[in-house]
């Protein structure tokens, strides 16, 4: 049989996972995703000989996650019997202060991550179902956990702090920023396509249901749009992003709201979905007339315009621009008007290329260089779960114990 390590990405609309080979170094043997898990759940998977699959799946509305992970599992185990799991790799959104890097998982650990989910109460708790999923079908394979906030650790000390009691301020609740496994992905990337400036003054934009922006300098992270969660920053699909927190305060006093209503008003009622009144699908909402439609848009870019030029005062200036995230990635007009935004900062869009599908669609004489680049965080997680089990030497010894290659 033939070694895999599997990667699960796992959000509240939808799970992606990756089987890459391992006996020659990483190679991508199929990925797909489960999405509309909201409304109804549809699979869609390609593998590496192009073989596509697309399937509507049935799932309780209980324990749907739950359904679709032994789903998903019992499919890979039928498509794919000549490979056996020797690993597991998970995107889990929050690490806190003390977890700073992928990790090998035990009980004690995914106790502590459990203890996070208040942080992060629309990720991490369906990161580690995949998690306990896992160790259900294969329970003596190495499971790595690969962090979105870790990536931001290098961030100076100053760009984490809240300006709030100092008890607090020890006590955890600082600026720990998200979407790390897409910026890491990017910075690695990043100097195949901007040379020598991928070094410098860079802002990368995740655009996409969630959205963030991160500052690097030497490809290394020096602040970013997301704090304490991930409500915060720009305009989401359904989150409210950067909120005067008197806002919160009003809703409790004078609206007499509940917590939760409150919740679920901030992370699914917001954003691009609240201001419209019409979808939080950017496609959508981008072919729509209707004016608070176009409102919605309207303040997206804004408010992505304002955090560029924030950003890049952070770090002195700036040298490149990178669009990433489903957004960032795919929406040409999207591109075009936050570029046109930072027209000040010398920023200049070649229109053909950004209609076109080009990596670099900077005009000839932008003094800042600007991409439109896809990321791949199933990748970043397949390699840190090969550098582990490597370093630790746990595809042959777990802990004393021999460990299973997931086969029957």
């Amino acid at each position: 049989m033939t070694g895999a390590i599997l990667t699960l990405n796992a959000g509240s609309s939808s799970i992606k996972y990756s089987l890459y080979t391992c006996e020659h170094g990483l190679d991508r043997f199929a990925k797909g995703e489960i999405s509309g898990i909201d409304t109804h759940p549809v699979f869609n998977s390609v593998d590496a000989n192009g073989l596509k699959q697309n399937v509507s799946i049935d799932a309780s509305p209980t324990d749907k996650h739950d359904d679709l992970f032994r789903w998903l599992i019992a499919w890979i185990r039928q498509e794919y019997p000549a490979l056996a799991i020797i690993a597991a790799g998970h995107r889990v959104v929050h690490g806190g202060r003390d977890f700073t890097g992928p990790m090998l998982l035990t009980p004690k650990k995914i106790e502590a991550l459990t203890e996070l989910s208040p942080l992060a109460p629309d990720h991490q708790p369906l990161n580690l179902a995949g998690v306990r999923n896992i160790a259900e079908r294969w329970p003596n394979i190495p499971q790595i956990a690969c962090f979105d906030t870790a990536f931001h650790r290098t961030q100076p000390n100053i760009a984490q702090l809240y300006a709030l009691p100092r008890e607090l301020i020890n006590d955890g609740v600082i600026r720990y920023g998200f979407h790390g496994l897409s910026y890491e992905y990017i910075a690695a990337e990043l100097p195949k396509h901007a040379g020598p400036r991928a070094g410098g003054r860079v802002i990368v934009a995740h655009l996409g249901h969630g959205a963030s922006m991160c500052a690097m300098i030497g490809r290394r992270s020096q602040a970013t749009s997301m704090g304490f969660t991930a409500l915060d920053g720009l305009v989401m699909a359904q989150r409210c992003g950067n909120l005067d927190p008197g806002v919160v305060l009003y809703l409790l006093r004078e609206r007499k709201m509940e917590v939760h209503a409150i919740e679920e008003l901030l992370s699914h009622r917001s954003g691009l979905l609240g201001v419209s009144g019409v979808s939080s699908d950017m496609r959508t909402l981008l072919e729509s007339d209707d004016i608070h439609a176009k409102e919605a848009v309207d303040l997206f870019v804004y408010r992505a315009v304002r955090e560029v030029g924030s950003l890049a005062s952070a770090i002195g200036g700036l040298d490149v621009l990178v669009f990433t995230g489903g957004i960032g990635e795919n929406s040409a007009e999207i591109r075009a008007r936050i570029v046109s935004g930072c027209a000040w900062l010398g920023m200049k869009i070649d229109n053909e290329e950004n209609q076109s599908g080009a990596s670099r669609i900077s005009a000839r004489g932008s003094v800042i260089d600007v991409f439109a680049l896809p990321t791949d965080e199933e990748s970043v997680i397949a390699r840190h779960v090969m550098s582990i089990i490597r370093q630790k030497n746990v595809r042959h010894n777990l802990c004393g114990h021999s460990l299973g290659d997931g086969s029957e």
